[in-house]
């Protein structure tokens, strides 16, 4: 039986104030750990510089201000087919907005003419002439191919205001637009390489034939490939 005297209350009070601050915080720490995880590689994305902190997956898109309205895309895919054909990484980034480590992405170094394209749908985002070295570990462009070709949205995550990049065709995410880039535009487009998929100068001048005549476009639709 409990009896409930001076000491009892005591001992009781001993064993449960130190669990109860434990519980209330040990969430908080961990919380302000991932925070400032995100915001440090959020800050270098910003600012041009490297990183090699992990994405910020790990925390819920409500807690970083990512949330974003819902929108009709021109070209939609099934949850499905896009985990079917994108790596979990390429999902990762276009679809919950992630971002890569800096230095790390296939494309941050590549150097070989020819068009970066929407690796969801396809779409020609930028071309390799507007390529340049941001030093930041990102692949990073001056100018894009069309400027309807991507979409830019406020984003407030991190506790800072930057403008998020996507592709107009699909809605994939694809990285930020910063105003610290070179002349003539002095805008740097700083994308994550695993939104993108490169197509070489002479690949890329036969598929803009294709587009262009319907007969070649319909031949390869025969081939088995998906239209964007």
């Amino acid at each position: 039986m409990y009896r409930a005297d001076s000491g009892g209350l005591s001992r009781t009070t001993q064993h449960f104030m130190p669990a109860s601050l434990f519980c209330f915080f040990f969430p908080l720490c961990v919380m302000a750990v991932l925070l400032r995880r995100g915001f440090v590689i959020a800050r270098h994305h910003a600012l041009g510089q490297g990183s090699s902190s992990v994405c910020h997956r790990a925390l819920p898109a409500v807690l970083l201000g990512a949330h974003r309205t819902k929108k009709t895309w021109p070209v939609s895919f099934s949850q499905e087919d896009l985990r079917k054909r994108l790596t979990p990484m390429q999902y990762h980034i276009t679809q919950e907005r992630g971002t890569e480590s800096a230095f790390t992405g296939e494309f941050a170094h590549h150097k070989d003419d020819g068009t970066y394209t929407c690796v969801v749908c396809g779409a020609f985002l930028f071309s390799s002439n507007s390529k340049f070295d941001s030093g930041s570990g990102w692949p990073s462009f001056f100018d894009i191919i069309k400027e309807e070709s991507i979409t830019l949205t406020d984003d407030f995550s991190y506790g800072m205001h930057r403008v998020e990049t996507t592709c107009s065709q699909c809605g994939a995410h694809l990285g930020h637009l910063f105003d610290d880039g070179p002349r003539p535009t002095g805008k740097r487009y700083c994308i994550n390489s695993a939104s993108l998929a490169f197509q070489p100068k002479d690949t890329a001048s036969s598929t803009s034939s294709s587009t262009a005549n319907p007969g070649a476009a319909h031949s390869s639709e025969s081939d088995g490939k998906t239209e964007p």
